[in-house]
C-alpha cells in the first residue's frame, strides 16, 4: 500500500536543510527544483533529496515534520545517517 503522505528534508546549496511534507513526493521535489515550492529553497537552488519518510497518514506527516524542525541541525543530519546506514544494510541482506 502506498503512503498517504511523506515527510522530506533537502539540502540546499548552500548546505541549510529544509523540512517539508507532501501527498506527492515526486511532484513536490520537481516544484522545489524548478524554484516554485518554497521561498526558501528557491533562493537556494539547486536542492537535494537527503531524506524521505513515508507516513500514514497527512496528519502524522504534519506532527513528523514538526518534530524535525525542532530538532538541532546536528540531529537533523544524523537522522539523515542513521535512514541511509538502515537503508543500505537492508539491501545489502546483513542482519
Amino acid at each position: 500500500m502506498a503512503p498517504e503522505a511523506w515527510v522530506y528534508l533537502l539540502r540546499c546549496r548552500d548546505g541549510s536543510l529544509y523540512t517539508g511534507w507532501t501527498t506527492d513526493m515526486d511532484r513536490r521535489l520537481a516544484r522545489h527544483q524548478a524554484g516554485t515550492a518554497s521561498r526558501y529553497t528557491a533562493s537556494r537552488l539547486p536542492v537535494e533529496l537527503e531524506l524521505a519518510l513515508p507516513m500514514e497518514s497527512r496528519t502524522g506527516a504534519r506532527r513528523e515534520e514538526a518534530r524535525i524542525k525542532r530538532l538541532s541541525r546536528r540531529a537533523k543530519l544524523a537522522l539523515v545517517y542513521e535512514r541511509r546506514r538502515v537503508t543500505a544494510t537492508r539491501s545489502s541482506g546483513a542482519a
